[in-house]
């Protein structure tokens, strides 16, 4: 994966191309680089091993000029992040290629090429496609035409940006299952792989298709479909303004985007429910119709969205009678499905790029599913576009490769749908507990972010650790698998949760004094079962940490420290109890001095398989 900037202009673009990479960079920082025709028509190519900060230095004491240039941060999926593998590649010194995606064949295509003389630079795929591209561009054919003949020879999925010093006032753009967007100006054009890169320089956008290819100049933009046709694509305003992409008084990000989440979560409810009952207009035209056919859910996502998930089938089969299945994403269109009539299938994505997310979407359409809900945070992305029915999550710009806001997001967003599936269940009643619950949720997240002095206290504890267990039982249990997953992403302590129990059958072996034990302790009517699971740690010496919220009436005493958490409805105890979760990764990753924002080896949008 990575991040793609390119501009077609009549001034300068490089400080725009570093601008973009800057604000691309949570989607991939191991290498960068950046490719400008200069007012010559020359290529010139800089590239360095590191994060965007690392080129900007290697660009000074002055930036290249020249209006036509692709600039690229990466995540490495083929080949190790050294300079040479660094994007853009070039190809007979005149082509220059950024690329994000992965090219299925392109060992036998390099294997075709290197036996016709062409040497190879990289172990990436990106300069095999480079060499494609160069070769039709050498024997005659244009930049546009080059790029066209030679992606029938690629398969996989990919976007490209792809200028020539042959061609110094184009840039050829194409896409198939990757993300890449057009910025509109005067006079100008832009490509990104996300609008956040380009607001400083336009907020309308134009957002390809699937098999799109654009031939952008300074004055045009012409699209082609698969089938080669010019096609209009609507241009469209972003309501994103420059600093929604900003830390603000935040040291990080992530400090910013759980903060962020009782507004956030406002948002997600705003016109979505009015008299104690869930509009389903918010679900798009012909909800009402789909969801009244539905008699099962099939939860489909990858990472945090997974665990949104599992907590979405308590609630499911709890308040609805539904029954619910959740499943991994990248798993799902690798087995042989049974699919029962009436099996809506729900996708959650934040980027609504996750190719697994995307596959599996497709995958359902071959299966027979009833119809498809996406439950996404981006209006203009894929999954979006395919889906029957949409419920935007509204949670604004996440920029921390750490998911906060949009988990907690997407839960505000899978208890509408419950709410609603529940009153086309005969349960009007439960709909409006969980639409009561909701409403009442901002107010509930303010509250669990004033225990934060406790948790930064309580992270000093952990910050030596080299391992943690996560606890909870019942819709609690994937809290404490998100608790975990938080720790491990940005402190790169290894942690791991479970159901409490299922202690006795095995993870008690690794409780000892060394191992902290985090347990998330609602007042509820597991709380007894949890406390014995909970004695069973403190026999073994187990250090314990118990998020228990105030009904709980857990007391600390030696070996068991209660941090209180605020009560709220039963409905959204899993929501409220994963804030101090987030805030106390957060708080161990900053002791600790990770890079909270850029955990190591993540990325943000992952649109690879």
């Amino acid at each position: 994966m990575c991040g793609i900037v390119g501009a077609c202009a009549q001034r300068d673009v490089a400080a725009v191309l570093l601008e973009g990479l800057r604000r691309l960079e949570y989607r991939g920082y191991d290498s960068a680089g950046m490719a400008v025709i200069d007012r010559d028509g020359s290529l010139s190519r800089t590239r360095v091993s590191g994060r965007v900060d690392d080129l900007a230095a290697a660009l000074e004491p002055e930036l290249p000029t020249g209006g036509t240039g692709v600039a690229h941060t990466r995540w490495a999926t083929h080949g190790v992040p050294n300079e040479l593998n660094a994007h853009p590649h070039t190809a007979a010194g005149e082509v220059a290629v950024v690329h994000n995606g992965i090219i299925e064949n392109h060992e036998r295509l390099r294997e075709r090429l290197t036996a016709t003389g062409y040497t190879f630079l990289s172990e990436t795929d990106t300069e095999v496609a480079a060499t494609l591209f160069a070769d039709r561009h050498r024997a005659g054919a244009s930049l546009l035409e080059a790029v066209r003949g030679s992606i029938a020879d690629l398969e996989g999925a990919y976007a490209f940006a792809v200028i020539s010093a042959r061609e110094p006032g184009r840039m050829v753009a194409c896409r198939r299952g990757s993300p890449l967007v057009i910025g509109v100006g005067i006079g100008e054009h832009f490509i990104a792989s996300d609008v956040a890169a380009l607001l400083p320089v336009t907020r309308q956008f134009i957002f390809l298709e699937d098999g799109d290819i654009a031939d952008i100049r300074r004055d045009a933009v012409t699209v082609y479909d698969t089938d080669g046709r010019a096609v209009e694509r609507p241009v469209r305003s972003s309501e994103l303004s420059p600093d929604a992409v900003e830390r603000g008084g935040y040291r990080h990000f992530m400090a910013k985007e759980i903060h962020e989440q009782p507004a956030a979560v406002a948002e997600t409810l705003e016109g979505r429910h009015a008299d104690g009952r869930v509009l389903e207009t918010a679900f798009g035209p012909g909800a009402a119709a789909l969801l009244d056919r539905v008699e099962r859910l099939q939860i489909v996502a990858c990472g945090t969205s997974y665990h949104a998930g599992i907590i979405a089938r308590y609630w499911a089969e709890a308040y609805a009678g539904l029954p619910c299945e959740v499943e991994v994403a990248s798993e799902f269109r690798y087995r042989a499905h049974a699919v029962a009539p009436g099996t809506l299938v729900v996708l959650i994505s934040q980027s609504g790029e996750t190719a697994d997310v995307l596959a599996a979407l497709r995958e359902s359409r071959r299966l027979g599913y009833a119809g498809a809900l996406a439950i996404c945070n981006v209006p203009e992305s894929s999954l979006v576009r395919e889906a029957d029915l949409t419920l935007l999550t509204r949670a604004g710009p996440e920029i921390g490769v750490a998911s906060t806001k949009a988990f907690t997001t997407q839960l505000t967003a899978l208890l509408l749908l419950v709410g609603a599936l529940a009153r086309r269940r005969g349960r009007p009643q439960a709909e409006g507990d969980l639409v009561r619950a909701a409403v009442g949720l901002p107010g509930d997240l303010e509250s669990a972010l004033a225990v934060e002095p406790q948790v930064a206290a309580l992270a000093e504890q952990l910050v030596d650790r080299a391992h943690a267990l996560f606890l909870g039982r019942g819709p609690h249990f994937p809290v404490a698998l998100e608790g975990s997953l938080k720790l491990k992403e940005i402190s790169y302590i290894h942690a791991e949760a479970y159901p409490a129990g299922e202690l006795k059958h095995g993870p008690l072996a690794l409780v000892d004094g060394e191992m902290p034990v985090v347990a998330v302790a609602p007042r509820d009517d597991l709380l007894d079962k949890l406390r014995s699971n909970l004695q069973e740690v403190r026999a073994r010496g187990g250090r314990l940490y118990v998020f228990a919220d105030d009904a709980a009436a857990l007391r600390s005493e030696a070996g068991f420290h209660v941090l209180p958490v605020p009560a709220g409805p039963e409905p959204t105890s899993p929501v409220i109890h994963t804030v101090p979760l987030q805030l106390l990764a957060y708080h161990v990753a900053v002791l600790r001095g990770t890079d909270v924002d850029k955990p190591r080896n993540l990325a943000k949008s992952v649109t690879v398989e």
